[in-house]
């Protein structure tokens, strides 16, 4: 019997393409080709295509675009239009909102206007994309788990971006786009509202956080594990139990006294992973709006030092 147990050994079966469910599917909005390729196939499914976008695949990557060639364009007149500036420099650059004083207001282009148009643009695609994620549930007859886990997700980046900074009156609330500027703006955000770590629903992510590369890293490896087995075949695995997850359960119920079952591992994940961005987004909002320094607030319900 042949195995194959991992990214080096693994059999790549390949026929002919995959064309997808044409049945309530306008084939007018997708490509019609598709191919094959062995270094994506050690990971995942080795076809490429066809891609389906439809009406808001292309106003996401259009908008999606235009963002990105603006904070482009801001880093490319930061570097004095030099490659070897833009290239050393690149992480260092950033694309800063308004300043405080403008509040909600337009302000001029160059003292946060671009932001704020930038802003706008990336806002119009994010949103097209995940109403895409829906559309294309909808016409496949699937659930609508990745429509809501992408909209977890979307709830976070608009606290970061839109809700927090109107509840606060000011664009300056805001996340810069940048990378040192974005981690520079995390540190002193906890830091002017008193140490983030006292925040429990900052608490409440980092545990889901965790917990997800722990779930995410404990599945994967057991899938692996069995994949000798079929285990890799995971709903096969659901409908007619074989000797694969028979293996997996027995592994954990003698590591850890339970087992989460083919299909309940993926609710556990699923749920630890969105509810990472659903509290995390909860405690950015909160921050400034409710709560103004989280260490007196801690110390106020008896769990920061009152020293």
């Amino acid at each position: 019997m042949v195995e194959y147990q991992n990214i080096f050994t693994q059999v790549q079966v390949q026929g002919p393409p995959e064309m997808g469910v044409e049945e309530g599917v306008p084939l007018n909005e997708r490509t019609n080709s598709a191919r094959f390729s062995k270094l994506l196939g050690w990971f995942g499914n080795a076809q490429l295509g066809p891609i389906y976008l439809g009406s808001f695949g292309v106003v996401g990557l259009a908008t999606g675009l235009i963002w990105f060639v603006m904070v482009g364009a801001s880093y490319w007149a930061q570097a004095d239009y030099n490659p070897a500036i833009f290239l050393r420099d690149l992480f260092y650059f950033s694309l800063e909102p308004p300043a405080e004083e403008y509040g909600l207001s337009m302000p001029p282009m160059k003292e946060g206007g671009l932001w704020l148009i930038a802003s706008f643009f990336l806002l119009v695609s994010v949103l097209s994309w995940w109403l895409r994620s829906y559309e294309l549930a909808r016409q496949l007859k699937m659930g609508k788990h990745v429509f809501y886990a992408f909209g977890a997700a979307i709830w976070l980046f608009l606290v970061l971006g839109l809700i927090r900074p109107v509840l606060m009156g000011s664009w300056s609330e805001a996340v810069p786009y940048g990378i040192f500027s974005h981690l520079d703006w995390t540190m002193n955000f906890s830091v002017v509202y008193g140490n983030l770590f006292y925040n429990p629903f900052h608490a409440l992510s980092i545990v889901f956080l965790y917990g997800s590369a722990l779930l995410f890293a404990m599945h994967g490896a057991t899938i692996l594990a069995v994949s000798r087995f079929g285990g890799d075949r995971e709903l096969e695995q659901i409908a007619d139990r074989g000797t694969a997850s028979e293996r997996a359960a027995l592994f954990w119920r003698w590591t850890m006294g339970f087992n989460a079952s083919m299909e309940g591992i993926h609710r556990w994940a699923w749920w630890f992973a969105v509810l990472t961005t659903i509290t995390g987004g909860i405690g950015i909002l909160l921050t400034g709006t409710v709560v103004d320094n989280w260490y007196y607030w801690a110390q106020l319900h008896g769990y920061a030092p009152m020293n």
